[in-house]
Parts: C-alpha cells; sequence; structure tokens
C-alpha cells in the first residue's frame, strides 16, 4: 500500500477534494486553483462524515484529525461524526434498508479503521471507545458481513493500546533503575568500550533504541505540544493528553548526551579518555551510515559539553580531523544545510530501499519539532473571517507524514541486551559531579576554572 507520506507528496500544493460542494454559504468550504484552503468547523467536519457513495480522502482524514483538536476534543468530535451519520442515513428508523444505504457501511468501517489506525491514543480516553462501540454495534446490525471486519479493528486497536501501555511500564522500571544507580554514585568498574568493543554494534544498539522510543510518539503530540491553551477552552490539553511519548523521546536524546560525557569524564588516565573519545567519534560515523542522525547529534552534543572540551591535553591526543567531519552535520549556518543534505540523501536510500538496513532514517529530533514550531508559529490557524485556515493543517500533517513513515521501520540489527541495559541504566553524573570529575581529570588552568572548580567543592563539602 502506498505509504501517507508519498500521498502528500503526490499533492505538493494542498489537498484537492474531488466531491463538489453541498454545504450552504455561511457553512463553505472554500478553494483555491482547486485546492481547499479553509473552511468552517462544522462544514470540515462535514466534509469528514461519509455517505452512501462518498468517503473522506486518507490524506484529509489525517490532516482533520490531527489539528482539529486545537478546536474540538476528539470524543466530542467522534461524537458528532456519528450524529451526522444517524441523522443523514436515518439510523434511528426501526426498518432500515440496506441497499438503500448503497456503501455507507463499507465507508464508515474506513473513516474508523484510519482513525483507529493513525490515531489510536485518542482511543485511551474511555468516552472515545464507549463511542466506538456503539457506532460499530449499530452499523454491525444493518451490515452484519462487516462484523469480521470491525472485529479485526478492534482487535488492531487493542493491541496498538497494549503495546503503548508495555512500553511504558518498561520506560517506567528502566527510568528507576537509572535514576537509582545515579544517586548511588557508584565508581565506574567497566566502560561501554568494554560492553560493546566494537563501534557498529554500538550504533546499531543505538538504533534499536531510537526507533522505540520514536516508533511510541503519536502524531497528535506535536499539535498538542505547541498548542497554547487559554484559561477556559474546550479543548484542555491537559484532558486529552494521554501520552508523554515526545518527552521521553527528548529526556532519551539528552541521557545519551550525558553518558558520552561521563564516559570519558570516569576516566583518570589520559590515555583512556582518548581511547573512549574516539570510540565515540567512531560510533558517530556508523550512526551516519545507518541514517540515525539522532544519536549521532547526541553524541556530538556530549563531546562538545564543557566538562569535555575543555579536556586540551586529552584532545591533543585524539584525531581531530574525525571529529571535525562529524561536527560539520551540526554547522548551523544555512539553517543546518550540511545535516539537511545527508537526510536528504537518507530520505533517497530509504525509499528505493532494496533492503531493510536502508529503510532506516532517524531525524535529528530537536530540528524537526522546531521546523514544526516555526511552522505552526508562522501561519495562523483561524482566518481573519473566522474560518479555520486548512493549508495550515494541510502543510502541518505533511510534515509529520513523512516522521510517521519513518516510524514504522523495524530494526533490522540483533539485539544485544546487556549493551542496551548498560547503555539505559549505567549512572550519568549531574552536571556538578560531571564537572568535578573533569577537573580531577585535568586540573583547572583558568582563574575562572579555579574559582569554579572551589565553588564545586564547597557545595559538596570536598576541602
Amino acid at each position: 500500500m502506498i505509504s501517507l507520506s508519498r500521498m502528500f507528496d503526490l499533492r505538493p500544493s494542498g489537498y484537492d477534494s474531488q466531491v463538489p460542494s453541498h454545504y450552504t454559504e455561511d457553512e463553505a468550504l472554500i478553494f483555491e486553483e482547486g485546492n481547499l484552503m479553509a473552511g468552517s468547523l462544522e462544514a470540515l467536519i462535514q466534509h469528514l462524515v461519509p455517505t452512501t457513495n462518498y468517503h473522506p480522502d486518507r490524506t484529509y482524514v489525517f490532516a482533520f484529525l490531527l489539528s482539529s483538536r486545537l478546536y474540538i476534543k476528539p470524543h466530542i468530535l467522534l461524537k458528532e461524526v456519528c450524529q451526522i451519520c444517524v441523522f443523514q442515513q436515518n439510523l434511528a428508523e426501526d426498518e432500515i434498508n440496506q441497499e438503500k444505504l448503497g456503501t455507507f457501511g463499507p465507508n464508515i468501517l474506513q473513516l474508523l479503521g484510519e482513525w483507529t489506525e493513525m490515531f489510536p491514543y485518542d482511543f485511551r480516553d474511555d468516552r472515545m471507545m464507549k463511542q466506538l462501540k456503539e457506532i460499530t454495534q449499530r452499523i454491525i446490525s444493518i451490515y452484519p458481513e462487516l462484523q469480521t471486519d470491525f472485529a479485526s479493528l478492534t482487535h488492531n486497536l487493542i493491541n496498538k493500546l497494549s503495546s503503548l501501555h508495555k512500553y511504558e511500564e518498561e520506560l517506567s522500571k528502566i527510568n528507576t533503575e537509572a535514576v537509582r544507580k545515579s544517586s548511588i554514585q557508584e565508581v565506574p568498574t567497566t566502560d561501554i568500550t568494554e560492553i560493546c568493543p566494537s563501534p557498529l554494534e554500538c550504533a546499531q544498539q543505538l538504533t534499536h533504541i531510537e526507533l522505540e522510543r520514536l516508533g511510541q510518539i503519536g502524531p497528535e503530540e506535536f499539535v498538542q505540544a505547541f498548542a497554547k491553551e487559554p484559561v477556559s477552552s474546550e479543548t484542555s490539553f491537559k484532558d486529552m493528553k494521554k501520552t508523554s511519548n515526545l518527552e521521553a523521546y527528548v529526556n532519551w536524546f539528552n541521557r545519551l548526551s550525558y553518558l558520552v560525557t561521563t564516559e570519558i569524564c570516569s576516566h583518570l588516565k589520559k590515555k583512556n579518555r582518548v581511547k573512549v573519545i574516539e570510540y565515540f567519534l567512531d560510533v558517530g560515523k556508523e550512526c551516519i551510515n545507518i541514517g540515525n542522525f539522532n544519536s549521532l547529534i547526541a553524541i556530538i552534543a556530549g563531546l562538545n559539553m564543557s566538562q569535555v572540551s575543555r579536556l586540551k591535553k586529552t584532545w591533543a591526543k585524539v584525531n581531530t580531523a574525525k571529529f571535525e567531519i562529524l561536527e560539520h552535520q551540526m554547522d548551523p549556518s544555512n539553517n543546518f544545510g550540511s545535516y539537511r543534505s545527508c537526510l536528504k540523501a537518507a530520505m533517497w536510500r530509504s525509499e528505493g530501499a532494496t533492503n531493510a538496513r536502508e529503510k532506516i532514517v532517524i531525524p535529528f529530533f530537536s530540528l524537526f519539532v522546531k521546523d514544526l514550531y516555526f511552522l505552526n508559529e508562522g501561519h495562523s490557524s483561524k482566518l481573519e473571517n473566522g474560518n479555520i485556515n486548512f493549508e495550515k493543517f494541510w502543510q502541518l500533517a505533511k510534515q509529520i507524514s513523512g516522521l510517521v513513515t519513518w516510524q514504522q521501520v523495524q530494526c533490522p540489527f540483533e539485539k544485544k541486551a546487556d549493551v542496551l541495559h548498560y547503555i539505559l541504566t549505567n549512572p550519568v553524573f549531574s552536571e556538578s559531579n560531571l564537572s568535578l570529575a573533569s577537573f580531577e581529570c585535568e586540573a583547572p588552568f583558568s582563574k575562572n576554572e579555579k574559582e569554579r572548580h572551589k565553588d564545586l567543592k564547597s557545595k559538596v563539602g570536598i576541602s
């Protein structure tokens, strides 16, 4: 089946509805050169509702369900869709002629299937599940031949929600163990180069973590993160927010950066620090080859932290040419032009992939979110006449649809449980402890560093 992102690419200028407008002037959808630009909320909802001979395009469903939550809660939207269906198709009558309803049954099945597939986390809300159950029972009573299809829809939805619940439980256990280990502040007895001597294997295990955590983020989490909620709102995001996968993924990036810095600063011997730095440079290179840009830039960020960058004697022994090549990826000039060129090459490789490894694209997540933020901030959500700016909905959906495609890639590398456990739970030093460790590695040399070192020792009670 053609991917959602490809469907958006086939319509670069916007959503082109092939359905003639049948709304009143007050509810009209506004088109420009055949592309849907704006409309009232009521008209856009009406355009979502399937009929006897119409079902909304998949791209419209994704774009509208993604951003409509800015104006209406999902459970209220689903309720309205169901009410419109009952009214338009006279589903409340005692005797209903299936022949008269035409393909309405399969069409509503398709809409509900796309909703549960693309936004399954909406159905963590009991009100959503109740609405889904009620409309499902009503449709099956008219179209008994669709019972198996609806059962499959429900089964797939429950599997997705169960998978999320299991992931959240595992994440909580891992985070609890990591916090416990860090609070003890044990002196490390080993390091990443002993646990995982191969930089390639380390990059592969990082890719496992990236794809698992990236894959759990719901598209709607981006819209909810950018929303500026008024004091009194029909779309209370605290009410709608059922997941924290976006925040968990950002926390993972920060952990990896601090892990890199901790691994380096844990070694008092210069030759060991050089070994660890060059190891991570090689891991970064393998991440580029895989298409794992998020781990790459987390590693670069860790190497650039002041506690590592100040180690002049250590860096003098490092092959800095490797570092310069990697750091070029993080060059912010031309709006991160170097990184974007590299990302585009990975995307082309993914689109023409002949094996699972070539499909991997893991973007620099913070920049991806930043791009979405500026797209959101740069365009008004409503026009001066009060109509909703659907063109903005479309652009947000188009950008996020690319990420949805990358999220669906299965990691092709063999899992190494001991390496994953080390990366996810090994203690990382706090900012202060990193600085103290860094000064132990190489003594403070400037006046500012000496004052900083003195302050840190005083705070932790070291004479």
